[in-house]
């Protein structure tokens, strides 16, 4: 119970904060307390409910024309993540998620950039919808791409969050009618509710003292974090 309180709080203040990271943070360490199924779908009720809270405040931030390319590309993705998460083994999957977060994370570091075009919009919106009905994590392939173009930080919170409440709350509905749902999911995600809203408050209070080179820096610990959780999980 306790590391489930400081796992959800935790990682809204980071979602708030930063417009992603609650499912990167949080899914390694659900999937440590509860089964894939009940993990995945708690983050995804939690991250939603976030979404809902924020999006009138981030509105002004968000990048209609990129958020249209990668909410049409997701519907591809979508349907590709949930056969994934019921015909591939979960182990082998978060294996290789893992290192390819950790071998761009790397690339990122070491200052490799990348110019934004319509075409890798697409690509990653569609990468992002496999991956949230897959393993409930669509923050990765967004998280890369605008680090390595380099996004100005009210704009990247602002577009994830926008396309988080529509890519959550599809895959929600999709991981319930395709994999089942339980009163543990449900239960728990009650329970999750009080301590998502403080977070959302802190979230907001912390933001405002985020400078941009530090806004990368923390990028950086978290695709590391990341890459490095999923990897321990899967060996």
């Amino acid at each position: 119970m306790f590391l489930f309180v400081f796992i959800i709080l935790i990682a809204s203040i980071l979602q708030t904060s930063t417009g992603f990271g609650f499912s990167i943070l949080a899914t390694p360490f659900l999937l440590m307390i509860f089964e894939p199924r009940e993990a995945i779908q708690i983050n995804l009720f939690a991250s939603l409910i976030i979404s809902v809270a924020l999006i009138a405040k981030i509105q002004k931030d968000i990048d209609f024309v990129i958020l249209k390319r990668l909410i049409v590309s997701s519907w591809i993705g979508l349907p590709i993540g949930i056969i994934i998460f019921l015909l591939v083994d979960i182990t082998k999957l978060k294996l290789g998620i893992s290192i390819i977060i950790l071998l761009l994370t790397i690339l990122l570091m070491l200052q490799f950039r990348m110019n934004q075009t319509k075409s890798r919009d697409f690509m990653v919106g569609g990468l992002s919808g496999a991956l949230t009905t897959g393993i409930g994590m669509p923050g990765p392939p967004l998280l890369l791409y605008f680090s390595g173009t380099s996004t100005e930080k009210a704009k990247l919170r602002g577009t994830t969050l926008a396309f988080y409440l529509f890519i959550y709350s599809v895959s929600l509905v999709i991981q319930v009618l395709f994999v089942g749902t339980s009163k543990t999911v449900w239960i728990s995600s009650g329970l999750a509710l009080p301590l998502v809203l403080i977070g959302l408050n802190l979230g907001q209070l912390i933001f405002k003292w985020i400078n941009q080179s530090l806004f990368q820096k923390i990028i950086y610990v978290i695709l590391l974090f990341t890459g490095v959780s999923l990897l321990i999980e899967s060996l």
